[in-house]
């Protein structure tokens, strides 16, 4: 069993100390499910990219932005929320920790 407040940590360490300031680990990989921590210092970003059939983020620290043509979310900690159907990207408020759940072909 996988401890996420753990993870989330060491993952924001590794972000604090990655020139991208980010970093992510996969959980769990059971086909077609995949759940990913991803750890993302204040102002980094992931680019926008294809939304997978299925999927959802739970804040587990800070703030994010999630962002898609249909319009801008913001969300904070302990919010889940689901990944729009549609070309996405997510921007840190502030130093941030997520678990991705997604669903793939």
């Amino acid at each position: 069993m996988d401890d996420l407040n753990a993870l989330a940590d060491e993952h924001l360490t590794l972000a604090r100390a990655n020139p991208h300031g980010r970093s992510a680990h996969l959980l769990l990989r059971q086909e077609p499910l995949r759940q990913t921590v991803i750890a993302l210092t204040s102002g980094s970003a992931l680019d926008e990219h294809n939304a997978p059939p299925a999927a959802s983020l739970l804040v587990l620290r800070g703030s994010v932005r999630l962002t898609a043509g249909s319009g801008d979310v913001e969300l904070t900690a302990g919010t889940l929320h689901p990944v729009p159907q549609e070309r996405h990207g997510m921007l840190a408020l502030e130093d941030a920790v997520v678990l991705l759940t997604a669903v793939n072909d």
